[in-house]
This record gives structure tokens, sequence and C-alpha cells, in this order.
């Protein structure tokens, strides 16, 4: 990238007179992707009544890294991260392109560590399956923030905080995770009821929602001494610390409002937040 394109860039991140709003979508089976159900319609909807941004930066669940990476490629490939799916499902291309003056405006805001400039990742299933719902056309650049696996969920949470400027310049920034997630506890007999959750489940989406709703956050950041229930809700924090992205970019004039507030399988959770 030049000097010349990153300043063009910069000049064009004008301040806007409302800032975008932050999502934290849960993004649950990669099927999502390809499916016409009640999620995917409601990411849809997002996409036609919200601005349309700039770009789209998504914290993913599923690029766990040593060290904050932002892609920084002009054209991200498409990840088929997963197995046992349909060949439909791999089949399917995410066509958007990536923005290298962008990933550098990213980790230039970040002073918390070196941010590092990522030309060989691309858009994984948490971003993809979610973002072509939205935009179909893949007309808007989409780029990835990674999830430093090695650091406590307040690094996540005050990293995060570095990141307000890019709201008020047209990029919509969305963590992409489930809030409870235990793959391990899932009933597959009953991933066809419209919203079967096991007791434990159902009690830390509500205490969950409780907290965002008031704006507590730290309990949410030491989500760890929330007791029994909470363990089993967070097995391991991969789908858990996007939640913690999107909260940390709150305004304080933000509404906060939930959205496929819904229990898959027992031991998952779909509901999402949009700040603002």
């Amino acid at each position: 990238m030049s000097l010349h394109q990153f300043k063009n860039w910069s000049d064009d991140l004008k301040p806007l007179e409302q800032m975008h709003p932050v999502l934290f979508i849960g993004h649950g089976s990669p099927m999502n992707g390809i499916e016409d159900n009640e999620f995917s319609r409601t990411w849809t909807k997002f996409g036609n009544e919200i601005p349309k941004p700039k770009a789209v930066l998504v914290i993913s669940a599923h690029w766990l890294t040593n060290g904050t990476h932002v892609t920084a490629m002009q054209n991200p490939r498409t990840i088929h991260d997963f197995g046992g799916f349909p060949q439909e499902l791999f089949a399917v291309q995410y066509p958007a392109e990536g923005s290298p003056a962008l990933a550098q405006e990213t980790a230039n805001l970040i002073h918390t560590t070196n941010v590092g400039l990522d030309h060989d990742w691309g858009l994984d299933h948490g971003t993809w399956t979610v973002v072509r719902h939205m935009y179909p056309n893949a007309d808007i650049p989409v780029l990835q923030l990674s999830i430093d696996y090695n650091k406590p969920p307040q690094y996540h949470f005050d990293l995060a905080k570095q990141l307000k400027e890019l709201r008020k310049k047209g990029v919509l920034i969305i963590g992409s995770g489930n809030m409870v997630h235990n793959l391990r506890m899932i009933a597959w007999d009953k991933l066809q009821d419209s919203d079967y959750g096991f007791d434990w489940a159902i009690e830390m989406n509500t205490l969950f929602k409780e907290k965002i709703a008031n704006g507590d956050f730290q309990p949410l950041i030491n989500y760890e001494k929330l007791g029994a229930a909470a363990k089993l809700a967070i097995p391991t924090p991969d789908h858990y610390y996007p939640l913690l992205y999107s909260l940390a970019l709150q305004d304080a004039k933000d509404e906060v409002s939930f959205f496929n507030d819904k229990t898959v399988g027992g031991s998952l959770t779909m509901t999402s937040v949009k700040l603002g």
C-alpha cells in the first residue's frame, strides 16, 4: 500500500452524523450461510435497514492466533473451515474485496499491541455465512481482526475500545460467535425444536442479556466467576470473546436491542445484540 492510497482512505473516512451500529451476531451452524431461515432472514433485514457501511470489520470466533492480526490482502479467500456438511456449502464463494488501507488504519488505532498485517487468512465461516446474507452483492470491503487466544478477557475488551473511531467513519464492526456455545452437550434430537434450551443455557443467556441491557459489563468480562452454569455455557471462550469486542464499542447514546434470541439444540444460543 502506498502512502497516497493510505491518505485517500483516511480522507474518505470523515465522521458521519450518526455512528454506525455495532453488532454481535450468533452465527451458529455454517448451514445458516445457505439456508433461508429465521436467523438468515434477520441478517438480510439488517443489511437492508442499517446505513450502508464503507467497510465491514468482523471479529470471528474462528480466527484464533498468537498476537493480533488483521487481514490486509486485496482479495481475501473464502475459507471453508468445517467438515461433514453438504457440497453445496463448500461450493460457496464470497468474493468481497479486502482493503489494505483500512487494515493499516485499524492497526494504527491499536496502541496496546503491535497488529500484524495478514495476507494468508481470508474470510472464515464466522464471517461470510453472515455477511453474504447482509450484502449478497459482495460490493463492500470485508476484513477480519483475529483473537489473540493467549490473552485474558479484559485484554480483549480494552483492545476493542481502541476501534471506536472506525464506527464514526462508516465501518460496520461485527463480533461473530455465540454467547452460549457447548457443542459437546448438543441435544441432536432437539435440533428441529424451534427454541429448546437446557436450564443452565437459559439461565446464562438470561443473565447475559440482563447485564448487557444494564451496561454492566465487568461481570461479563469476569465470566469465570459466574458459577457452574457459566462453565457449561462457555467451556472455551473462543465463541464468547467476540461478544466482548462488540460490547467494548458501545457508545453512551447507543440503545441496546436483542434479536434472533433463540436456543438451538439445548446448549447453543443464537442471541444477538445491536448496539446503536
